[in-house]
């Protein structure tokens, strides 16, 4: 009897049923989530122009790979590991001579691309994964020596995109981090409880040329002064969509969901120090490149673009590179209707000098 009765008070619980290609909350994507064992559901997601649950698609592959010329044998560096597509792709050219190296700071998603790249077969014996900044790859190259190429996708991965408990976006409900570390500095949340309304401005600014900055940084640090809360992602749309509410009906909407990608992005740059970090990336460079090694760079959106370009030109006239990319590559039309996210990327490359004393 005993034991029926814990059955009656312990009932099976049930998974929830998967609700159509697009289920709304990201707990419920099992099947995009499990790439594995869902492979039509996540071909179906791709073909419609979509990105997977926790899923990264690699953009520009084919370009990247044609620039780099890789060849079995050559020491390869992807500063940003993210979901590993990039580097998978590089792995293959090397065809199990040589060796690649990945880093990323997101101690979350490195340690699982670690374990889907050895379970293809790339172990230590040519991958090395490690949790580090890309800022830091001289100390990197100190131990391994300079590379043969180097890619870094300047991108944020889908899969902190799409986890609402990352806090990267303002479509589902979550905390307002956006720390591409959740483990180390301070949030988005916590950066705006400090910050006035000059500084919010020229953030925006900055960061991704908001044109509404001003109203934005006013309704934002307004509430929070009045101890109205902007600690999650839909506290501060509510805020965003209240500053535009100034906007004709008709084109509130759009201005409302461009400006909140916007201030979510100017935010992730802020908290991650990301110009300063990708300043450094650059100005290392051309000394852990070894003579005639290639580098390729994605950016998405001006700023970084303006970065990597005057670098390139900067070392090119110093003697460091003997060419860099005159004019950005694109990806295809085609590429950008499989995948949405690739529509506002820009690769430039530099190829470094083949004798040039640092």
């Amino acid at each position: 009897m005993e034991e029926n009765k814990e059955q009656t008070t312990q009932p099976h619980k049930r998974r929830v049923r998967y609700k159509g290609t697009h289920p709304k909350r990201f707990e419920e994507k099992y099947k995009e989530l499990n790439p594995e064992k869902y492979g039509d559901t996540i071909e179906h997601v791709i073909q419609k122009g979509g990105t997977p649950a926790g899923m990264h698609i690699s953009i520009m592959v084919k370009e990247i790979l044609d620039f780099l010329q890789i060849q079995p044998g050559q020491k390869g560096l992807d500063a940003t590991l993210g979901y590993g597509g990039h580097t998978r792709a590089m792995l293959e050219q090397l065809k199990g001579q040589g060796h690649m190296h990945g880093l990323d700071v997101d101690p979350i998603e490195s340690v699982k691309t670690k374990k889907r790249l050895a379970d293809l077969g790339y172990g230590e014996e040519i991958m090395t994964v490690r949790q580090m900044n890309f800022a830091d790859i001289d100390k990197l190259a100190e131990e391994t020596g300079p590379f043969d190429f180097v890619l870094a996708d300047l991108g944020v991965s889908s899969m902190q995109i799409d986890n609402p408990e990352r806090g990267f976006s303002y479509k589902a409900d979550g905390p307002l981090d956006l720390r591409l570390n959740p483990e180390a500095g301070i949030s988005a949340a916590e950066r705006l409880k400090t910050i006035d309304r000059e500084e919010l401005a020229g953030m925006l600014i900055e960061n991704s040329d908001e044109p509404y900055a001003e109203e934005i940084a006013r309704t934002i640090t307004g509430a929070i002064r009045r101890g109205e809360k902007a600690e999650t992602t839909l506290q501060v749309r509510a805020l965003i969509e209240k500053a535009l509410s100034f906007l004709p009906e008709k084109e509130r909407k759009e201005a409302v969901k461009k400006a909140c990608a916007r201030t979510f992005q100017a935010l992730r740059i802020d908290v991650n120090s990301e110009f300063e970090v990708l300043y450094a990336f650059l100005d290392k460079l051309p000394h852990i490149l070894a003579p005639g090694g290639r580098a390729a760079i994605l950016t998405f959106h001006s700023g970084e673009d303006r970065m990597v370009k005057k670098s390139f030109r900067q070392y090119q006239k110093a003697g460091l590179y003997s060419q860099v990319a005159e004019e950005v590559i694109r990806p295809s039309a085609e590429e950008c209707v499989r995948n949405s996210r690739a529509r506002s990327t820009k690769l430039r490359w530099a190829i470094r000098a083949e004798y040039q004393d640092d």
